[in-house]
């Protein structure tokens, strides 16, 4: 038998020995450039550095935690620019050695450039816009904000001679506005070409080094593991209760439900580790990623033999059973290259390009779930419904409408998620961003939740279910009650009882019936 105590002993012992074992650091708010080259924009080389989202400083002098003293800042550390060896003398007079760190808000970027007699923008200051007076040449051009005379920051550091490698002095920038910033390093001589950068960056939110888009999903996934312990206290008493009368269906069930506690208890651990200490732990996130992916794949799979009355009407998958396995690890390559993609070592709060390309694989093999589970479901209705099996068909049809209303709100979702991103292209309402990957979490578990009780373990189970020995086609006729014995299987039984006794009370003192009882028995 299977306890819910055993499981949540296993889960604490795995959550000790990857806290002990799996914290192998990567990027995180501390953004390190190793070799990080410049590509061409334009009229300059930009590379990069960064962008969060982060809340004005409110300083805590109540807190003990120095990730959570409520300072909000971004900080230099060790920025070193290298140029290639034979790399013609930097003119410093006319800053053509010059490379510069630009930060600005998001609501500022239209301070960032400009144009000679309306041509096109340019980042670097032209020899037109330097005769204008505008700008310096050879400099980044960029206008005072006029909400925040002191932003955007620009600051930088220049070659002198023939020197090779120039070190940009330490700087504490301390973020008094919230908003979505952006750093970029831009050197505008193209003899400069091939410059590298070396060091790091430290960004800090007022609790601590999540990125503001991040920062929710802590307490989110902290929310979802109770509401996981909540839905196995439930299941796993029934299944304790129940456990000789348990079908593999719904040993299935109770692997979803384990997966699901372990992947929300390890994305919060993840997430808490990477809030105190600024680094984020590659092992916990990518065991994260995995226990996710094999937790949808399963899902999926469930739902599509419960659509095809595995367990309930029919006791094997016939000649479907490699087609479903094919589909399902098909679909957990996929989930598990995108998620670790998009998570191991995401810092920034603006997704890559890489994940539009990798999601559309994923969202197929969806598509085919979703068909395949519906044309399962239409037949398996009909079945029931020609054999007027009152229960079953109550249950499934009950089951289709959940799933029917899961497809139509994730349809939603996706409609939204398209519009949230098309129209906000700066990522300037980043602190609503994660309610969507949270949504797809809640729907998800709702779903589960449905499941659960449609698929309760009880007393019943078993004794209604086929028989491993059973050789039965669909086809044939059956009397398998899902959960409960049928209504009309009851209904039956008492009218074969109430038939009986007048057949003995027509037969005298318990005596053959005779010919004219015999008669009137087949008439009814």
């Amino acid at each position: 038998m299977v306890s819910f105590f055993s499981i949540s002993h296993l889960l604490l012992l795995l959550l000790l020995f990857f806290s002990a074992t799996c914290f192998f650091p990567t990027d995180a708010s501390v953004h390190e450039y190793s070799t990080a080259r410049f590509t061409s924009k334009g009229n300059a080389f930009v590379l990069h550095g960064g962008s969060e989202g982060l809340y004005a400083s409110h300083p805590n002098s109540n807190s003990s935690s120095v990730a959570a003293n409520g300072e909000s800042y971004i900080r230099f550390d060790k920025i070193t620019f290298r140029r290639t060896k034979g790399a013609p003398e930097s003119n410093e007079g006319a800053n053509l050695g010059l490379v510069q760190a630009i930060i600005f808000e998001v609501e500022d970027r239209e301070m960032i450039g400009g144009s000679a007699y309306g041509g096109q923008r340019a980042v670097c200051c032209t020899s037109d816009l330097a005769k204008l007076g505008a700008c310096t040449q050879g400099e980044v051009i960029y206008r005072p904000s006029p909400s925040n005379p002191q932003w955007p920051q620009v600051f930088g550091v220049s070659f002198h001679g023939n020197d090779l490698v120039a070190t940009l002095e330490s700087k504490f920038i301390p973020i008094t506005k919230t908003g979505m910033y952006n750093l970029y390093f831009i050197y505008c001589n193209p003899n400069l070409k091939g410059l590298v950068v070396e060091g790091k960056t430290i960004w800090k939110n007022p609790t601590g080094y999540l990125p503001g888009r991040m920062a929710p999903l802590m307490n989110f996934y902290a929310f979802m593991s109770i509401a996981f312990v909540v839905l196995g206290v439930f299941w796993f008493s029934q299944y304790a209760r129940f456990w000789r009368e348990v079908l593999q269906l719904q040993n299935c069930i109770t692997l979803v439900i384990a997966l699901g506690m372990f992947e929300m208890t390890l994305w919060y651990f993840e997430y808490a580790e990477f809030n105190s200490t600024g680094v984020r732990p590659i092992g916990i996130t990518v065991w994260a990623v995995t226990f996710g992916a094999i937790k949808r794949t399963i899902s999926r799979i469930i739902i599509l033999m419960v659509a095809m009355g595995y367990g309930v009407v029919r006791p094997t998958l016939g000649g479907l059973t490699s087609k479903v396995i094919m589909l399902g690890a098909t679909f957990f390559l996929a989930s598990e290259v995108l998620e670790l993609v998009e998570n191991v070592g995401t810092i920034d709060d603006i997704s890559g390009k890489a994940r539009l390309f990798l999601v559309l694989p994923v969202a197929i093999l969806d598509t085919f779930f979703i068909l395949w589970i519906f044309n399962a479901l239409s037949q398996t209705l009909n079945k029931l419904q020609a054999r007027r099996m009152v229960t079953k068909l109550d249950i499934y049809r009950k089951f289709t409408n959940a799933l029917g209303v899961t497809v139509i709100v994730s349809v939603g979702c996706i409609c939204y998620e398209l519009y949230f991103k098309s129209t906000d292209v700066y990522n300037e309402r980043w602190q609503t961003a994660w309610i969507i990957p949270a949504f797809w979490q809640v729907l998800s578990f709702s779903l589960l939740c449905v499941i659960c009780v449609l698929w309760a373990p009880s007393q019943n189970s078993m004794r209604y279910a086929y028989s491993d020995e059973a050789n039965e086609d669909f086809e044939k006729e059956d009397t398998l009650t899902l959960i409960k014995p049928a209504t009309l299987a009851t209904n039956e039984a008492w009218k074969t009882s109430a038939h009986a006794d007048t057949k003995t009370m027509q037969s005298g003192n318990g005596g053959p019936l005779n010919d004219e009882d015999l008669e009137e028995d087949k008439r009814e």
